[in-house]
């Protein structure tokens, strides 16, 4: 596949088996987005994504059935060779908590950066669909001045009057956010 000048997929050559090129090249651009996002990311973020990932594995969910069954076990004397060191569990319900406690705060700074991820992409999808509207609007008024030109009717005029309008993106924040109150 050929490259163009920056780098990606030319959108004149053939793509991989059922994209076109210009799908392509958005799919990589995305990719190769999260990688440097991944690649970025402080420590810290690492460190908080690799644990919540762990917590939400099934081997995590299987260590904690051995773990906290075997503490169980021995403490409620089913183990005759080994003596309770904690028989009303209260230093197992202890650590328990403590876990729960960073397991949740570990969950919530993955799920931060990845709203703060999600909102990046809501503004992307923001620009592109209003470069589209946009590019609708004035595909519309074009061929409505070729239409005439060509002396085509239109039954609809009315409606074709509606769509040239571009559309203000600060009316339509307005009159969302007057609608929530």
């Amino acid at each position: 596949m050929q490259k163009s000048s920056n780098g990606h997929d030319s959108p004149t050559t053939t793509a991989a088996e059922g994209l076109n090129p210009a799908l392509a090249r958005n799919i990589d651009a995305v990719m190769q987005r999260r990688r440097k996002n991944q690649d970025t990311a402080s420590a810290q973020e690492r460190a908080a994504a690799a644990i919540s990932k762990f917590a939400g594995s099934m081997m995590f969910v299987y260590i904690h059935i051995a773990f906290y069954g075997a503490w169980i076990i021995a403490n409620l004397g089913l183990i005759p060779s080994l003596q309770p060191w904690d028989p009303s569990l209260v230093i197992l319900a202890m650590e328990a908590s403590v876990e729960a406690i960073f397991l949740s705060t570990f969950v919530l700074i993955n799920q931060n950066r990845m709203a703060a991820e999600d909102d990046l992409r809501a503004d992307l999808d923001l620009q592109v669909s209003l470069l589209n509207e946009h590019e609708t609007t004035r595909l519309i008024a074009m061929v409505e001045a070729i239409a005439n030109k060509l002396n085509v009717p239109s039954g609809a005029d009315d409606e074709l009057h509606e769509l040239k309008k571009d559309v203000a993106p600060e009316a339509v924040l307005d009159r969302l956010e007057k609608g929530e109150r």
